[in-house]
């Protein structure tokens, strides 16, 4: 039986400061987003760029590394898996908001 994977590779530019939980334990999370372009012809003929923006999110050793190095605008290559998660906003509203958790990343 074949087995489903779940990764994800993106090039783009990071595209806010790192936010970065350190936990009661000493595990850290490390937050950011990450800009991707698309480049398509308009209706009239002129091409145009589109920007989708991803949010990243990085645990442990990878965590304390984009704390360290990671900056704002830097071009970089990840690799990571989808998670989606469910959390309540503050007015107790369910939220759901899909991630890429980051596995690797290269500067480009």
């Amino acid at each position: 039986m074949l087995s489903l994977r779940n990764h994800v590779t993106l090039i783009g530019n990071i595209g806010s400061s790192t936010k970065v939980t350190t936990f009661e334990n000493g595990n850290k999370v490390a937050r950011f987003s990450l800009a991707s372009d698309k480049e398509f012809r308009a209706n009239n003929g002129k091409m145009k760029i589109n920007t989708e923006w991803h949010k990243i999110f990085a645990w442990g050793n990878m965590a304390q590394f984009i704390e360290m190095y990671a900056e704002k605008g830097k071009k970089v290559a990840i690799h990571g898996r989808l998670v989606t998660r469910t959390y309540l906003t503050q007015s107790g509203k369910k939220q759901n908001v899909t991630e890429v958790e980051l596995r690797n990343i290269i500067g480009l």
